[in-house]
């Protein structure tokens, strides 16, 4: 339960809307498995619900839609899981690896749902928060928007179908948020495809309004301000150079050489982070920019999210950041040169019976 014994979501109907509102607001609404299920099984619900004509996102509190999934619990699994050398098999029957299951269906659900579903980005919104909302119809983010994917900065691998966002951003704008764990700004978000229009969060409430009348579209029409510049788009000449490389040490070397400092600080960005996430995380990357769809690329999301739990740097980033918070991670191997190509085939490894098994549109067909 919330800490103040609401429920963690809350789930109503009014006016033709179905409405969901993420309520952790002292966590910034971090997603956990109850919460999943109960926004999985209503809109599977409200899909043949003649009385909800469109579904809307919203976070409790001021700070944030989502700030990702429970971390705390993720590292709980991960000590086991290295503790008891399991595999990724074994890894995938873990709370987490089930979280992760009924999640990543759940983005799924989102990306193909057959009616209307707003996603108010408002405030924080990373990494799980990015898969409730980045993969709506209609996605609103102001002037108060922070949306990213940190999880190389935990020796993780982004998720929730954010490899597929990422991947298909203009140039290599998704390799530079990836790799450095940048956080977007509403233009930033719009120019990179994880949100569609801006609307000035003191309007929210009038827009909540309008949604209960007016279609989707023309209610976010009614208030949608032309976008915030996009500092990305206005550096995508070093961007899409530097990360245009097909390894993670000539991105570093590009970067390190192009003499502008904020090609500098990406590449001090990137090497902080976990040496075998960032090498796991391209090849995600360049291998989702050739998926036919976002089933496919959850498909193998889960593959890779179930081997990191059982790995040294999800642990160890975990605990410097969020447990002990030293921000001093001593990541294994602890440099990129370190990393072998073993080491990034381990996270590609099929789960026979424990594979996500998504439909894809070839499987369709």
């Amino acid at each position: 339960m919330s800490d103040n014994a609401e429920p963690e979501v809350l789930i109503g109907k009014r006016d033709g809307l179905g409405l969901i509102t993420l309520n952790r607001p002292r966590a910034i609404n971090a997603l956990n498995h109850p919460m999943a299920l109960a926004i999985l099984d209503a809109l599977r619900a409200w899909e043949t619900d003649d009385e909800v004509r469109t579904v809307v996102l919203t976070g409790a509190g001021e700070r944030g839609l989502c700030a990702g999934g429970d971390i705390v619990a993720i590292h709980t699994d991960a000590k086991n899981a290295v503790a008891h050398h399991d595999s990724p098999w074994t890894a995938a029957d873990s709370p987490s690896g089930r979280f992760w299951r009924d999640e990543y269906i759940l983005n799924a659900l989102i990306g193909g749902y057959a009616k209307p579903y707003v996603a108010i980005m408002d405030g924080i919104v990373m990494g799980g928060g990015v898969g409730l909302s980045g993969h709506a119809s209609h996605r609103i983010v102001t002037e108060r928007s922070k949306i990213g994917m940190p999880e190389t900065g935990i020796g993780f691998i982004p998720d929730v179908g954010g490899t597929y966002l990422l991947a298909h951003a203009p140039g290599e704008i998704g390799t530079h948020v990836a790799l450095t764990t940048a956080r977007m700004t509403a233009g930033d978000a719009i120019a990179a495809g994880f949100a569609d229009a801006f609307v000035p969060s003191e309007h929210l409430p009038a827009l909540l309004e309008a949604l209960g009348t007016l279609s989707a579209d023309d209610a976010i029409a009614k208030f949608a301000q032309p976008a915030p510049v996009s500092e990305f788009i206005a550096q995508r000449d070093w961007i899409d150079y530097c990360y245009g490389a097909d390894t993670v040490e000539e991105i570093v070397h590009r970067l390190q050489t192009d003499g502008r400092a904020e090609a500098a600080q990406a590449a001090a960005d990137v090497l902080s982070k976990s040496p075998v996430a960032l090498k796991v995380t391209l090849r995600s990357l360049r291998e989702a920019r050739k998926a036919d769809s976002l089933e496919a690329v959850l498909n193998r999301e889960y593959r890779v999210s179930a081997a990191s739990l059982n790995t040294h740097d999800l642990v160890e980033g975990i605990r410097a950041q969020v447990i002990d918070k030293d921000r001093n991670p001593k990541w294994q191997p602890a440099t990129l040169a370190d990393v072998t190509d073993a080491d990034v085939d381990a996270y590609f490894g099929a789960l026979g019976d424990r594979e996500l098994g998504l439909a894809t549109p070839k499987d369709q067909q």
